[in-house]
């Protein structure tokens, strides 16, 4: 029997038949498995219970059997387990962001699920944490913490959860030095709230029916909900709707969007009766983000012709007809994201596979680049909660180097590694090898390939490979660091 797959002696369920009939354009087609789709999706969504009994016992039966398959692999999935969990740090926590006279981080304790959103004295001084996610989900069978952020003032902050699974997060507000919550409470948000700058109004948005993101409305702190004014109702069903903040705090951003086409309005964040100017109306196919500093909108976009963006600024209110150039368009060198402060402008940008930080100082146009020396890795960065510093806080790591935080000083160019992100369970990146290569597809193009292996893994073909790709909406897989990658490195894959 021991010789036996669990397959050989265990049945699949199998899913009843039941034929479903419909013409779309002329065409019919027979469905026999359309029951297993919850023609109540929205109610399940909100409550899991509600979800159709004969679906429910279907998926029970489903999990049963991957059960008894997987038996005989216990010992080995529990062993992976724990050395996936060994690789990872339980107690960690982020970098604090300074914003004024506060720094911001998260923290993890040991044995905990969920994060806690703390701060301290930017000149140092005791630790507050202000969201504990673990203490929150206590009791029950489902928590997710959303967005956090705290008012200008720092003396409120806006939160959110879910405790069903539905992606409806609940809005709340608590007090940042008493650590109570406020009456107000807001359900079925999509989990973010920005502040304008006189720490009155919150902007957030609602999902609608069909879970999209869709509906802006302000809520006065101190207010009852319900009287929570409509900004923004999206018309068009495929477009999506955010908010955000321009990096100087002056304007909310009310970013529209599907996978091709932007739409981007500005609202005064120190006087919301003011009208809303859209940056640029809709286009097809016209991509375009904002951000604002210094008198002037600094715009990332594909007009044009620029496939791979250039960035542009210009007045309030200014046509495209008028829009100044400040980076040029270059074929193969993709712009993927801008970060502007007083005196400088970050772009992330990529060519040939590679991400590169290049750093323009505006008072006179020049420009450098953070350099790196490995042949494949990732880059990210952020400008913070401040407008006027100097400082960047970047993030660096490769298929073999654990992830590093730097904070970068663009005026004098030093950079100071603030964190490197630790392996209990030890890694010397010396016993790996990352190397990129490249790929001819069928068109011509080159697809860069990094690879990862131990330094004494034959190369003679011998060695298993895993392959993996994305390319859709025009994200690509960085060469990221992953500690549970190291499992299958070290046991001889590439």
């Amino acid at each position: 029997m021991k010789d036996k797959p669990p397959s050989s002696i265990v049945s699949a369920p199998v899913a009843e038949r039941r034929d479903e009939k419909t013409v779309r354009h002329g065409i019919e087609k027979i469905d026999s498995y359309a029951w297993l789709r919850a023609g109540n999706w929205q109610e399940v969504m909100r409550d899991p219970q509600t979800l159709d009994q004969d679906i429910c016992q279907h998926l029970l039966a489903e999990n049963a059997y991957t059960d008894v398959v997987l038996k005989e692999t216990k010992t080995l999935q529990d062993r992976l387990f724990l050395e996936m969990k060994g690789r990872i740090k339980e107690d960690d926590s982020t970098v604090p962001m300074p914003d004024g006279p506060w720094a911001y981080f998260i923290s993890y304790v040991l044995g905990g699920q969920h994060p806690r959103y703390c701060r301290a004295p930017s000149e140092g001084g005791e630790e507050q944490v202000l969201i504990d996610g673990n203490v929150m989900a206590r009791g029950k069978a489902y928590f997710q913490l959303g967005g956090v952020s705290h008012s200008h003032d720092h003396k409120i902050l806006a939160y959110s959860a879910d405790d069903k699974g539905s992606e409806y997060y609940t809005l709340r507000f608590r007090n940042a030095e008493t650590g109570e919550d406020l009456p107000d409470e807001i359900p079925e948000t999509d989990g973010g709230g920005v502040w304008s700058a006189d720490n009155r109004w919150v902007y957030y948005i609602k999902r609608d029916e069909n879970h999209r993101p869709r509906q802006l409305f302000r809520h006065l702190l101190g207010t009852s909900p319900a009287e929570d004014i409509l900004v923004y109702d999206e018309p068009d069903p495929s477009f999506f709707v955010s908010v955000s903040e321009t990096a100087d705090r002056q304007y909310i951003l009310l970013q529209c969007g599907d996978h091709q086409t932007s739409e981007v309005r500005l609202i005064d964040s120190l006087n919301p009766d003011a009208d809303v100017i859209i940056v640029a109306p809709r286009q097809t196919e016209h991509e375009y983000s904002v951000d604002h500093g210094n008198g002037k909108l600094i715009i990332r976009t594909n007009s044009e012709g620029a496939e791979d963006f250039r960035i542009v600024e210009a007045d309030i209110g200014a046509p495209q007809s008028e829009w100044r150039e400040i980076e040029t368009h270059r074929p193969g060198r993709l712009i993927m994201h801008v970060e502007i402060f007083r005196e400088f402008m970050m772009r992330l940008e990529r060519e040939n596979g590679l991400p590169r930080l290049v750093i323009r100082e505006w008072a006179d146009g020049s420009e450098h680049t953070i350099e790196f020396d490995e042949e494949a890795y990732s880059l990210g960065a952020t400008g913070g909660y401040e407008f006027d510093t100097h400082r960047l806080r970047f993030n660096y790591s490769s298929m073999t180097t654990p992830s590093q935080i730097y904070d970068y000083n663009m005026s004098t160019r030093e950079r100071t590694l603030r964190k490197t992100q630790e392996v209990p369970s030890g890694h010397d990146p010396s016993d790996y090898v990352t190397r990129r290569v490249f790929a001819t597809a069928e068109d011509g193009e080159s697809i860069p390939v990094s690879l990862l292996y131990r330094r004494t893994t034959p190369l003679d073909g011998s060695a298993p490979l895993l392959l993996y790709g994305y390319g859709a909406y025009g994200i690509s897989m960085p060469a990221s660091f992953s500690t549970s990658r190291l499992s299958l490195v070290d046991r001889g894959f590439i």
